[in-house]
């Protein structure tokens, strides 16, 4: 594992708490990059130092720190700039990464499919071509003298247009996973069936509950970003009626912009379900900016108008001074058994606000229709007319728009 120190600036309208669990988390995003952090560094101030993030003597107790208790790496708990690395760089003698880095190495090592690769690898050259310039200009004064500034702007010309190009190329692969998930999309939509989206902050337990409720076996970890790849699996109801549940990324606060544009359309998934199933980890003491993160996000992503039912999950773990905020909500705890069924219950009274009820008589003798109302829709009281030979279904459908 190589060995890392943290290093944060508590600038003025962030609180003390909010500063300390933001540091807290950029911890616990070393730890999933495999690193250890050995120390950190913290430092007041009213403005961000414009060339090295923080003060000139806050840089040499870094660079100090980095040779007594040899450090590799040193992770800046805020975006910096390509000018800010290279002078940070010059005094300090281990790799410089700051927060967006961090997660986008935590994305690449977290891809699995074709189109998470591809997502991962789009962010990271976004995030990269504005930064090529610094590295241009020290690329061009390694000659050390009259004409070698030519050659060094040429290489970074040639860089820029070499990823521009990759960027290009990536979009296109995207375009076709894109084209290849509406059609499947399409075809869900045809099928009348109630789509569930879990969404959260990162490591609320959205994959531990989406296993519970489908018996999938995605990955569980207590760790940040442990799924990145969407997955969809049906799972039944003890009624008998099958919907969709929708696994996606975990958000995070600060979440890169760069990595917001990538995931669009994975995100854009989850906004094609009936409703969102907004995962709180209420053992987290930070809980509430958690939860204010994700509604944020739902703001810029234009979900805001789904329903949501919040499930306030740990609840074996929950904070003594836990409250819950958001008017529909739910408790639970993904590892206790039984908490699937409270949970199914719960969701199956949403699917019963949005959808219209219904009662229909069926002929005993029409068993293809019989099979079709008991796949597509929620029956909720069935009995058979002796009389009429019939049977008499009540429930609830989706609403035909006219």
């Amino acid at each position: 594992m190589e060995r890392a120190i943290l290093v944060g600036c508590e600038l003025p309208g962030v609180t003390e708490e909010h500063f300390y669990y933001s540091m807290l988390e950029l911890g616990n995003l070393a730890k999933t990059a495999q690193a250890e952090v050995v120390g950190e560094v913290m430092q007041k101030r009213e403005q961000v130092h414009p060339k090295t993030f923080v003060g000139t003597g806050k840089i040499a107790e870094i660079a100090a720190v980095v040779a007594e208790m040899d450090v590799d790496v040193v992770l800046f708990n805020s975006e910096l700039s390509a000018t800010q690395v290279r002078n940070i760089s010059e005094v300090v003698d281990a790799r410089i990464l700051d927060r967006t880095q961090l997660i986008l190495d935590i994305f690449a090592m977290r891809a699995k499919t074709r189109e998470g690769k591809l997502q991962v690898a789009l962010a990271q050259y976004q995030y990269l071509l504005p930064r090529l310039s610094g590295q241009g200009i020290s690329l061009s004064r390694l000659g050390g003298g009259i004409g070698t500034r030519g050659p060094g702007e040429t290489k970074l010309e040639m860089d820029r247009r070499h990823i521009r190009q990759k960027m290009v190329d990536i979009k296109k692969q995207l375009e076709v996973v894109v084209q290849h998930r509406e059609r499947m999309t399409a075809r869900r939509n045809d099928q009348d069936i109630f789509r569930f989206g879990l969404i959260g902050y990162t490591n609320a337990g959205k994959s531990t509950l989406f296993n519970r409720l489908s018996d999938a076996k995605t990955l569980e970890e207590n760790k940040l970003f442990a799924t990145l790849d969407p997955t969809t699996r049906k799972f039944s109801f003890s009624q008998g009626y099958t919907a969709l549940l929708t696994d996606t990324v975990g958000f995070i606060q600060d979440l890169p912009t760069t990595v917001v544009a990538a995931f669009r359309s994975t995100l854009e998934e989850t906004a094609n379900v009936d409703v969102l199933l907004h995962v709180v980890d209420s053992s987290n003491p930070d809980y509430l900016q958690h939860e204010q993160t994700v509604l944020s996000l739902l703001e810029d992503l234009d979900m805001h108008h789904i329903p949501v039912l919040t499930v306030y999950n740990k609840k074996d773990q929950q904070l003594p001074y836990f409250i819950p905020t958001q008017p529909n909500y739910v408790e639970v705890s993904a590892l206790e058994e039984g908490s699937q069924y409270f949970l199914k219950e719960k969701m199956l009274w949403e699917i019963k606000q949005i959808w219209q009820p219904y009662v229909v008589s069926i002929p005993a003798s029409d068993g293809r229709m019989l099979h079709k109302y008991k796949q597509e829709t929620v029956v909720i009281e069935e009995a058979f007319d002796e009389t009429t030979e019939s049977y008499q279904l009540k429930g609830y459908k989706a609403r035909k728009e006219n």
